[in-house]
């Protein structure tokens, strides 16, 4: 038993680490999920300026990725269709309605110009063997952009989750310049699809959005929806509106989709009803609604971590500097060996070294020569002589000698100079080269990135706030029973299946229940009404009760918080008498009292506005000392 429970253990942490690493959380580094980055990397070995067949890529990235072609196929146009990294070409979908694309062989794509420059550079680029070991596949590309919150990210491994919302790449990328030159930043999301939304509790990438479609009311008969909440498809948009309307949620007429390259669905309503009047309840009964969870979990250091998105742009400008100056730094060393190669070229032909070896007869007298040849300008030659060197030199064809041109050598070397000095200039100033490098890109696609979620702020709609009070609440006092579905019984409230209601029983205990088809509250019942906050703010309970001295007192109060389902104690003093209860307010109370000697007075009347209203747990105000009879309310004869 203890060999199976440690093989299980054993297995479940390798298989919960593999999901977690190599499926479903993108790494900090790049932004990529695994298949995402064996994609683009196939992208970039079949990459010959042409498009491609979907399935060719596909079949290719199969060398890489152990997992199926249904799983590349689908990551491939989901990066397609994010319209930031690959050129397409035929039925890639539509993100508006969710249709699906056309088969991969008849889709093309390639990896477009800016893929290539924020990726593309194998000699900084980490390799590793595939699963097969036949290829090198990368384990991260050194991405120059924060691409995982540039795109956006959704994925479920073992007991962890990433949810990680697009944002706008100019703000991305001006965020980034901001960290770099030590200036404060924000950052909010922007969706493809547009739509609202509220980033009051955003929380810097780790708490929530609320996102709303955008509606044109301006038509009092129809709303057209014009911009998708994200995540929401005009299909799945419409479903919910319908179901709505089957619920008597809202009341339309009709609903068309017209969309294309934009979101249009037309909604007609009914007769009587007014676009303003069904607004709210679109918002509260549809997906023309939703709040979305965030939670930005990637990979770090072969970690699962959770970061703010503070902390993802100030790692990404500190891996911008870095990859740039590694950039820098090898252009450096490729353009020193070209110019000590040019240097040796020169010598070698303009000082005819190459005449020293033809009395030579072996490789290592023809070597000795031309190293003794170089003897005298070896204060042009910053570097040592190498074999290398000299094998490239002998190789030198005799046609090339005699057409070698002095005066374009000189010029292409006096270039590798100045290059040189530009980039040791430029490693000097990483954070300004930095700042250019972005500045670069900003012009190039500044425009083709407009913000498209518009940002406002929005509370979001309470379905009992937007819900249509078209139901009669009955109490049946024979029986106990209230409800919505009763046949028998007084109307006592039109309400919504979403309300909640207060009943004060006999003995002024109270509680608040959510409005039911049929239940069980006892007979004898003092008080059902709507429990909403308009409602219960606005009503005041007036409560006599008797005193076991037999005086009458007199309870004012409001019933305005409470806790769902949860019964209150009295609501009069223990060991009292409950009288009369009424929530008018021009009323007076009269009284009789006991008939005795010397007594003048045998009736009173009071008006209840002359006394204040207190909280619940208040005591009543006693009306006066002596003892009565009877008591009633009547109408004020105020005036």
């Amino acid at each position: 038993m203890a060999y199976v429970q440690n093989l299980f253990e054993k297995n479940y942490i390798e298989y919960a680490s593999y999901v977690v690493k190599d499926r479903a959380i993108p790494h900090l580094d790049d932004g990529l999920k695994p298949v995402q980055r064996r994609i683009i990397h196939s992208l970039i070995e079949k990459d010959d300026g042409k498009f491609h067949k979907v399935a060719n890529i596909i079949g290719h990235t199969m060398q890489y990725h152990p997992h199926g072609d249904m799983s590349i196929g689908a990551a491939l146009v989901h990066l397609a269709n994010k319209e930031l990294l690959i050129d397409k070409q035929g039925n890639f979908g539509n993100i508006f309605t969710g249709d699906p694309s056309s088969a991969a062989r008849y889709i093309e794509c390639r990896l477009n110009p800016f893929a290539k420059e924020i990726f593309y550079n194998p000699e900084l680029t980490v390799y590793e063997d595939s699963y097969d070991g036949r290829k090198k596949e990368p384990v991260t590309f050194p991405c120059k952009i924060p691409l995982a919150i540039i795109q956006g990210v959704e994925g479920i491994a073992v007991g962890m989750a990433t949810k990680i919302l697009p944002h706008n790449l100019i703000e991305v990328l001006e965020a980034e310049k901001k960290c770099l030159l030590g200036e404060p930043f924000q950052l909010y999301p922007d969706f493809p699809t547009g739509g609202l939304v509220d980033v009051t509790n955003y929380e810097d990438g780790l708490g929530k959005v609320l996102v709303r479609a955008k509606l044109d009311v301006s038509d009092p008969k129809r709303i057209v929806i014009k911009e998708l909440p994200f995540g929401c498809t005009t299909e799945g948009l419409m479903d919910s509106i319908e179901a709505a309307a089957k619920k008597n949620k809202i009341k339309i007429a009709g609903i068309n989709d017209y969309t294309s390259e934009e979101v249009e669905i037309e909604i007609k309503l009914a007769r009587g009803v007014h676009s303003k009047d069904v607004e709210d309840a679109l918002y509260a009964f549809t997906e023309c609604e939703t709040s979305i969870s965030v939670n930005l979990l990637l990979i770090k250091d072969g970690l699962p971590e959770i970061m703010t998105l503070t902390q993802v742009i100030e790692y990404h400008s500190q891996k911008l500097v870095a990859i740039l100056k590694d950039e820098l730094e090898n252009e450096k060393r490729n353009l020193e060996d070209k110019l000590h190669a040019r240097t040796l070229e020169q010598i070698f032909i303009e000082e005819r070294i190459y005449k020293l070896i033809e009395e030579q007869t072996s490789k290592v007298g023809v070597n000795t020569a031309v190293q003794n040849g170089f003897l005298p300008f070896m204060d042009k030659i910053k570097r040592e002589i190498t074999e290398d060197d000299i094998e490239r030199l002998l190789k030198i064809p005799i046609r090339r000698i005699s057409l070698y041109d002095i005066n374009k050598v000189q010029k292409e070397m006096k270039e590798i100079k100045e290059r040189i000095k530009e980039i040791n200039f430029h490693l000097k100033n990483l954070i300004s080269y930095a700042v250019g490098y972005i500045d670069g890109i900003l012009e190039k696609r500044g425009k083709d990135f407009d913000r498209q979620a518009e940002i406002i702020s929005f509370n979001r709609t309470d379905v009992r706030d937007a819900a249509v009070r078209n139901l009669k609440l009955k109490y049946d006092s024979s029986t106990g029973y209230v409800g919505t579905g009763l046949t028998d019984g007084d109307v006592v409230c039109d309400v919504s299946e979403y309300d909640r209601i207060l009943i004060i029983k006999k003995d002024t205990i109270y509680f608040v229940t959510n409005v039911q088809v049929k239940q069980f509250i006892g007979k004898g019942i003092l008080y059902i009404g709507l429990a909403d906050s308009d409602t219960m703010n606005n009503i005041i309970f007036n409560i006599l009760y008797k005193s076991p001295e037999d005086c009458v007192y007199l309870k004012r109060c409001r019933i305005d918080k409470f806790i769902l389902e949860k019964e209150y104690d009295h609501l009069i003093p223990e060991g009292c008498t409950f009288l009369k209860l009424s929530t008018k307010n021009d009323l007076a109370i009269s009284v009789d009292f006991k008939q005795k000697k010397l007594l003048r007075v045998a009736e009173d009347l009071y008006y209840v506005e002359d006394y204040l209203v207190k909280g619940v747990k208040a005591r009543g105000v006693r009306l006066s000392p002596k003892e009565f009879s009877a008591v009633k309310f009547v109408k004020s004869k105020r005036s």
